[in-house]
């Protein structure tokens, strides 16, 4: 009899999962295994939201496999040591998983594959419409810029249909016990993971979320009923829900981007037929795997910058207070302030805040990027590595198709031109609710104006000096690359 083991990571869900598809099609009997693996930049090592997050996936991904036959095992420890001792216990013929592309998981992966060949390991593509090696300039080197990539890869799209969910998984018995060689494994209960902090601040967060693959199949479906149609423009309104919000849902699997690229076009052959709005929201899923491109191909991206100039680029040397105003949105500046305490209260910020906040740490405070991509990574339920580093990447100008280090964004300018009323800083910075429109992204002023004080801080910098500041040091290291 052939028994399967079917490892999941970064495709918690049924439908369109072809490792789980293969599973089910090669082997009599079906062992659904997720391991909380102690090393640093793997699924289940994550910051405090998404370790909140992948709690309620997980739980929701149970459901879904028992209501088909099976059984989700969980363990803790070494990947490669869980799925040794896993496949003594259970008689294991065959290994089965979907790829993931961060540098630890490669590594790690190709490891197993060696270590564990007597499984027959085979490996699938889940996370992604195409491979990053699928998707090559014509002298075989990868992209750094956007705009070619996704004309490339538009030409393709929207690609296979997605595959279906089983109708039936021939699962394991609980009470599988295994043999005395076996005794070293030693399956664990979703509590053992202790992925939920034993305060419960994550209680409020969650409120604001629906998590797990039927949860993502909803949220996309609404989305697309409505919202789509004003995406180029709305998606640029903090105060409006003018996004998808499919982010967290596509970093853990939930959902993948090509079955919500197919949902998108309505099965026509290609996407001659998208609205506008529907055609740059397809551009943001392209652009994710346009991260994903980068961190396979320049894994060291993660914390250093692509950029090798901004190696020696002057940033400050003493910030931490700074650095804590910024992560508790006490800045001075009301749609910085706002964005951060709606990324603290929900596990999310809106990715026009996201750019704001980004550019006013880097440009404006002279921090590393590296310390707002650390404290985004621990905040996010999204915190997606390949998103999150291109994006700070992109932010500093350090990146690839980064920003140009000149291009500073003014948070009052952002404010006034994105939150023209204040909606959104209103209702995140609930202080400065009273102050009229004219002044709700510049306080100060008014305080000035009408001489009297608001339970609001000062501007930690003037945003002026600051901008001048941020120049200078970007002089120091112009020379080209």
């Amino acid at each position: 009899m052939s028994v399967g083991i079917l490892w999941f990571r970064q495709d918690l869900r049924i439908a369109d999962n072809p490792a789980l598809n293969a599973a089910v099609a090669s082997c009599d009997t079906v062992v659904c295994l997720f391991i909380d693996d102690p090393q640093d930049q793997t699924i289940s090592q994550l910051g405090s939201a998404s370790r909140v997050w992948l709690h309620h996936s997980l739980t929701s991904l149970q459901q879904s496999l028992q209501q088909r036959g099976a059984e989700l095992v969980f363990a803790v420890g070494d990947s490669e040591e869980v799925l040794a001792q896993a496949s003594a216990h259970y008689g294991a013929t065959h290994l089965f998983w979907n790829r993931c592309y961060d540098p630890v998981s490669i590594k790690r992966d190709t490891k197993i594959k060696q270590s564990l060949s007597d499984l027959q390991p085979e490996s699938f593509n889940a996370l992604l419409n195409a491979e990053p090696w699928e998707v090559l300039k014509g002298d075989d080197t990868p992209y750094r810029v956007y705009t070619p990539f996704w004309k490339m890869r538009s030409k393709s799209l929207p690609g296979p249909k997605p595959l279906s969910a089983p109708r039936a998984i021939p699962g394991i018995k609980k009470s599988k016990k295994g043999t005395k060689a076996s005794a070293q494994f030693k399956p664990a209960t979703i509590e053992d993971l202790a992925l939920l902090p034993k305060l419960d601040w994550h209680v409020s967060m969650m409120s604001h979320w629906q998590v797990g693959e039927k949860a993502a199949k909803a949220s996309l479906n609404r989305f697309l009923k409505a919202a789509v149609h004003d995406y180029t423009d709305a998606r640029n309104i903090p105060s409006q829900i003018g996004t998808s919000r499919m982010s967290a849902h596509l970093h853990f699997g939930e959902i993948s981007p090509r079955q919500i690229m197919h949902v998108l076009n309505k099965g026509a052959k290609d996407l001659s037929g998208l609205t506008a709005g529907e055609e740059t929201f397809a551009k943001e899923l392209i652009w994710r795997e346009f991260a994903y491109s980068l961190l396979f191909y320049f894994p060291h991206t993660i914390n250093k910058p692509l950029d090798k100039r901004f190696e020696h680029f002057p940033w400050e040397k003493r910030y931490k207070k700074r650095l804590t105003a910024w992560q508790q949105g006490k800045t001075g500046v009301p749609i910085v302030d706002a964005g951060m305490r709606e990324l603290y209260a929900t596990g999310w910020m809106h990715n026009r805040v996201r750019m704001i906040v980004a550019s006013y740490l880097i440009k404006n405070l002279l921090i590393p990027w590296q310390d707002g991509e650390k404290w985004f990574r621990d905040t996010l339920v999204d915190a997606d590595l390949a998103s999150n580093a291109m994006g700070w990447q992109w932010a500093a100008g350090s990146g690839a198709d980064a920003a140009p280090y000149f291009r500073i964004f003014n948070p009052v300018l952002q404010g006034e031109k994105f939150d023209k009323q204040g909606a959104y800083v209103r209702q995140w910075v609930p202080e400065i609710a009273s102050v009229p429109d004219k002044f709700i992204h510049k306080p100060w002023e008014w305080v000035l104006e009408q001489g009297c004080s608001l339970n609001y801080p000062a501007p930690l910098v003037d945003l002026k000096e600051s901008r001048q500041r941020a120049l200078a040091a970007f002089e120091t290291i112009k020379s080209p690359q």
